[in-house]
């Protein structure tokens, strides 16, 4: 009891820190302070890669750079049609992870004041650049959350599931305390000033690129921001609940010196209340605990589309979650995207 008590205020304390969470983002001023350069990193992305550079047509970008990681497919051809540049990407140096060597080339090629990482899965709305580069002025480096687009049942109950993991683990995303967060899907920094701290060399072989470069950035003192860029920004991560199992389960949690904590506290605070109460072996506490998790999902609702049922049941995938989480502690894996790192 003692111990499902002290992982219950440690949620609490974080979740606390909502109070204080900013605005969203919305289509920024028409002045713009410098030009933009875009990087999108792309593997094999043929199918996804029109829905992210068709929006940007639109956007005031200096140029829109197609890092181009040796694809098997048509990648190179679809960034061309849609008026991106293509930078072949170079053979994987040893040491490096895929995405990160296709990001650093990228930093290194682009021309603009400012540098914008979107991943190729996104899909801009009208004013994203504007409003990240009016948002990015105020802080070092900016990451946003996005609104996920989940279309059948299975991703709406599991991808929900998992990125409530992520918020009992760090607090809400954009409230100040927390533990640093970042989303590599889109994020913003003055390009001159994220090449003198090094670039995406500084975490070259993470697979959890965007959380590794903004604990190193923040650790030489840089301000971080991640907002909610729902209002401008939307995702199609995943196809299937199949990928969303894989996907999300291979990328949400790393093996640091918070891991076995994060694990414990998803456990006694997320997954196990609901299960109690349905054998009724729960308590108060138990009680509490799951109108705290229901309570994330309103907070979560402006981050869906669609919702629909399968949504609002997603805390009875929290118990699969928690496992697949463990798991990827247990049994960490290093493929991603055809290749196998060390």
């Amino acid at each position: 009891m003692l111990l499902r008590l002290a992982a219950a205020a440690v949620v609490a304390r974080r979740f606390a820190r909502g109070r204080s969470i900013r605005l969203p983002l919305g289509p920024g001023a028409p002045a713009l302070p410098g030009t933009i350069s875009v990087v999108v990193p792309a593997r094999d992305e043929e199918r996804r890669l029109a829905g992210c550079l068709g929006p940007l047509r639109d956007e005031p970008a200096l140029e829109v750079i197609v890092v181009d990681d040796e694809s098997s497919d048509a990648t190179a051809d679809v960034a061309r049609a849609h008026g991106a540049t293509v930078l072949r990407g170079a053979p994987l140096p040893p040491g490096w992870a895929g995405k990160t060597w296709a990001l650093e080339q990228g930093l290194r090629a682009a021309r603009g004041d400012w540098i914008v990482f979107l991943d190729a899965d996104t899909r801009p709305r009208r004013g994203l650049l504007r409003a990240l580069v009016e948002a990015a002025a105020e802080v070092d480096l900016l990451s946003v959350g996005p609104r996920f687009v989940c279309e059948s049942p299975g991703e709406r109950v599991l991808h929900p599931s998992f990125l409530a993991s992520i918020v009992y683990r760090t607090g809400p995303a954009d409230a100040p305390g927390g533990r640093v967060i970042a989303n590599g899907q889109c994020m913003a920094a003055r390009r001159d000033a994220l090449l003198r701290a090094g670039g995406w060399a500084r975490v070259r072989g993470s697979l959890i690129e965007d959380v590794a470069l903004a604990r190193a950035l923040v650790g030489d003192g840089w301000r971080l921001r991640l907002a909610d860029g729902a209002d401008v920004l939307e995702v199609r991560m995943y196809e299937s609940a199949l990928e969303t199992w894989h996907g999300w389960g291979r990328s949400i949690i790393q093996r640091d010196r918070y891991v076995l904590g994060d694990l414990a506290l998803l456990w006694l605070t997320m997954a196990l209340p609901l299960p109690r109460l349905l054998a009724r072996r729960g308590d108060a506490l138990d009680a509490a605990l799951l109108a705290t998790r229901l309570a994330l999902l309103l907070a979560f609702r402006r981050a869906y589309a669609p919702r629909g049922l399968p949504f609002w049941l997603s805390p009875l995938a929290d118990v699969a979650v928690a496992a697949r989480l463990t798991w990827t502690v247990l049994r960490p894996s290093r493929t991603w995207r055809g290749r196998t790192y060390g």
